[in-house]
């Protein structure tokens, strides 16, 4: 199983990737606001897990384990988006809070997640039920 920080990067590669049709160490690097350094490390690790193919100068591939991983860590990210967007939590904050919680949660809570965000867009009533009791405890606690 990969690690909190080896996630961040198998999802960052993978979305550059799908985005420009490869990832550079240096774009993993800008992404990522870390040093270039630190990027060849941990390329370095995640071909010697098989997460993907790295050749000094040439870039990187993912292997199939890796775009397998790459995406579920690229559908929880969006999931749990979508999951504070329904909550109601302010658009500033999200990314933030996504990014603090995500690695803590297993795939289960993930799944049930998953099962909760559905239920809520099946029907905007149960979106505007919930705004209504946002606003009674909002207006209690004033």
């Amino acid at each position: 199983m990969p690690t909190p920080s080896m996630e961040d990067y198998i999802e960052q590669i993978y979305l550059l990737i799908d985005e420009k049709g490869y990832a550079r160490v240096s774009d993993i690097a800008e992404a990522l606001s870390v040093h270039p350094s630190s990027v060849t490390k941990m390329v370095q690790k995640l071909d010697k897990d098989e997460y993907l193919i790295y050749e000094k100068y040439r870039g990187l591939v993912l292997t199939s384990k890796g775009k397998k991983i790459g995406e579920r860590l690229v559908y929880r990210h969006d999931l749990l988006e979508q999951f504070m967007r329904i909550i109601g939590l302010d658009e500033s904050k999200i990314y933030n809070d996504v990014e603090g919680i995500e690695h803590h949660l297993s795939w289960e809570a993930i799944d049930r997640i998953g099962d909760l965000v559905q239920y809520f867009e099946q029907d905007e009533i149960r979106v505007e039920t919930l705004r209504g009791v946002q606003k009674a405890n909002e207006e209690k606690s004033n």
